[in-house]
């Protein structure tokens, strides 16, 4: 399947999300902050990149911006639960810096596994 990295820094919420997204047959690479994040897609660049947006050392929003600087073409699935601010401003944001989808917590298994699914489905298409 598909080399996904995960970056959260609730640590059940990542584990959930792993443990979900490897019965679909990914990898899943996790770190539970941008700055291990961005060390993790220079090492290993992944097809997917899902990310939280309020997280200590480098949120999301952040990460995002460096993940399009290296690797314009990185996908993106942002997800936030709030904050101070409604995260739907932060996940409205995302897009903006370039994130392909954008969910609020909390989502459903389904939207989550179908959208990773139609992600990686663009690739196949665009390889035709």
């Amino acid at each position: 399947m598909a080399v996904i990295l995960l970056i959260e820094d609730d640590a059940p919420v990542r584990t959930i999300i792993r443990r979900m997204l490897e019965k679909k047959g990914h990898d899943v690479l996790e770190a539970s902050d941008g700055d291990t994040g961005m060390e993790l897609y220079s090492d290993n660049p992944a097809d997917i990149v899902i990310t939280d947006i309020i997280m200590p050392k480098k949120e999301g929003l952040e990460t995002i911006k460096d993940l399009k600087r290296i690797d314009p073409n990185v996908k993106i699935i942002a997800i936030s639960g709030g904050g101070k601010v409604r995260g739907r401003y932060y996940l409205d944001l995302a897009i903006k810096f370039g994130a392909k989808r954008a969910f609020e917590k909390p989502f459903t298994w389904k939207e989550l596994t179908d959208t990773v699914a139609e992600l990686l489905s663009e690739d196949d298409a665009s390889s035709v």
